[in-house]
């Protein structure tokens, strides 16, 4: 069994579910001289409503060597350009946060600039801001296609998507994946934690049957119980209840309708919000809520009431508490999805930080022993990226002109923390935006999309003053005019996922995956 300075041969993660079968299928493609145990009871299941996803999942099923077109037939995947919003803003307004580049830069002005400055010079010059974006375009139209690179110039050639899948039976595709590769599943539902009295190691899990499985490194992927992390070294919970205040979810699936948007639509409802992610098999709707402000019959009964066809089961609740683990990784132990923080699914971020977490396991990977310093960069890594989604989903709730409503009155006048507060300065004041850090997940184009939409006041760039009013109202209706011919000559979503085949063939496994999405391409043509 491990300790500080042994090297780690044997990884043993507690928990399947996405999270626990996302980890095993990268450790088993990756550690080949590493043994990997997965544990896990079919009596106490998974949350499994986590649906849809961002651009970042490509990156991942081209990790763990996944065969995307095959992933997409097993999960009844369908694809994602962006969420749209209703009633954000305001009651009656939408608006799409799509994937990928907004229009084209003029000079160093970026498209939200000159919006800006249009929109200031010359009231009524300019379109919805979704409209210089060639997802949301799309999206508004239920097109879809790979991107085509063939042209740099076209718009096409920047189309940014992800997926919507079922999550069950995402897990079920990445254990088959793993156990061809060597993970060995247990059956089994653990009772107790084994520790080394001296240094608080976990040195094993006894299961109720009296079985212990040891290990040198654990993987903490049981969810919200957090039995390794929370429960057995004492790693605590930072709640965000302040900032974040929804506590529940309801989560039922309905029929199919048509058309099958490429899109997530999330509909403010008096206290939180309704999400809609189209499958190929069936449509996933939710409703995150604060139980303070309504109950959860109240909660079922908005929720069924809105559905678009019949129910498919009843609700299933989900309780749950905003905030981050003090330590994702703590002695030999590394937490890997809820186990390691919660925050709510408005922005497909849940598999994204799951993913995150795999991923600089995978670089800080303790192979001839545990490195403190490395276990310091993983937890501030960590404790970044769930800081920066944070801010990210609490400005949806905070940029808003509803009134009237206990708890949207509550969000639009809330403290927010510094780090946000020091955003809305900069972009109230020039229209200004920076990163502040690489390893911020959300991009220019995803916050300047969120703040615009819903209805943030910016002031234009100082510098597009030195551009005549008329080229940048030009500029923009050149560009509006391009995406929108582009999007229209897309092939209708439901139609391209038709024509998809099941798998990529052996000839085409060994060519790069860029090529692949090109000749796929073809498909429609």
């Amino acid at each position: 069994m491990a300790s500080g300075d042994q090297p780690v041969r044997k990884v043993t993660i507690v928990g399947g579910g996405t999270a626990g079968w996302m980890t095993a299928a990268v450790l088993s493609q990756w550690l080949s001289q590493v043994e990997v145990t997965l544990v896990e009871s079919e009596e106490i299941g998974t949350i499994g409503v986590g649906e849809a996803t961002i651009p970042h999942i490509r990156n991942y099923l081209a990790l763990a060597g996944i065969d995307a077109l095959k992933m997409i037939s097993e999960t009844k995947a369908t694809f994602k350009l962006g969420i749209q919003f209703v009633d954000w803003g305001a009651p009656g307004e939408s608006y799409i946060h799509g994937f990928g580049k907004i229009g084209r830069d003029m000079l160093w002005l970026h498209p939200h600039q000159l919006w800006l400055a249009a929109r200031e010079r010359a009231p009524g010059s300019v379109k919805p801001f979704d409209h210089y974006s060639i997802a949301g375009a799309a999206a508004l139209r239920n097109r879809f296609a790979f991107p085509d690179k063939r042209n740099p110039n076209s718009p096409i050639a920047d189309l940014e998507y992800a997926y919507h899948f079922d999550a069950s039976l995402f897990a079920r595709f990445l254990r088959a994946e793993s156990e061809a590769r060597g993970v060995t599943r247990v059956e089994g539902r653990i009772v107790e934690t084994l520790q080394d009295s001296e240094t608080g190691f976990v040195t094993g899990v006894r299961l109720q049957d009296g079985r212990e499985l040891d290990g040198d490194l654990f993987v903490d992927c049981s969810g919200m119980r957090a039995l390794l992390i929370g429960d057995a070294v004492g790693v605590g919970y930072e709640h965000w209840n302040k900032w974040l205040i929804c506590d529940r979810a309801l989560a039922v699936p309905c029929g199919s309708v048509s058309p099958l948007t490429p899109y997530v639509r999330c509909t403010t409802r008096s206290a939180g919000w309704q999400w809609r992610i189209p499958l190929q098999h069936r449509i996933g709707n939710g409703y995150v809520y604060s139980s303070n402000f309504v109950s959860d019959d109240e909660a079922a009964a908005t929720l069924l009431s809105s559905l678009d066809a019949a129910p498919l089961a009843d609700p299933r609740p989900v309780r749950f508490a905003p905030g981050v683990r003090g330590k994702a990784w703590e002695k030999n132990v590394v937490a890997i999805g809820l186990s390691s923080g919660f925050l709510e699914p408005l922005e497909s971020t849940s598999i994204h930080l799951i993913q995150t977490g795999i991923h600089k396991l995978l670089a800080l990977f303790p192979a001839t022993g545990f490195s403190q310093p490395d276990i310091n960069e993983y937890n501030r890594q960590a404790r970044f990226e769930f800081e920066d989604v944070r801010d990210f989903i609490i400005a949806h709730y905070n940029v808003t002109r509803r009134s009237g409503e206990p708890f949207w009155d509550y969000v639009r006048t809330m403290d927010v923390p510094d780090t946000l507060s020091e955003r809305y300065e900069l972009f109230r004041s020039s229209g200004r935006f920076f990163k502040h850090g690489a390893a911020e997940l959300f991009a220019e184009e995803s916050w300047v999309q969120v703040l615009l939409g819903q209805g943030f006041e910016a002031t234009a760039d100082p510098v597009a003053q030195f551009v005549p009013t008329e080229e940048i109202v030009g500029f923009l209706d050149d560009m509006a005019e391009i995406i929108a011919d582009v999007a229209e000559s897309l092939p209708d979503h439901g139609d391209f996922i038709s024509r998809l085949p099941s798998s990529t063939s052996k000839a085409q496994d060994a060519v790069a995956t860029s090529t692949l999405m090109h000749n796929l391409a073809e498909v429609h043509r």
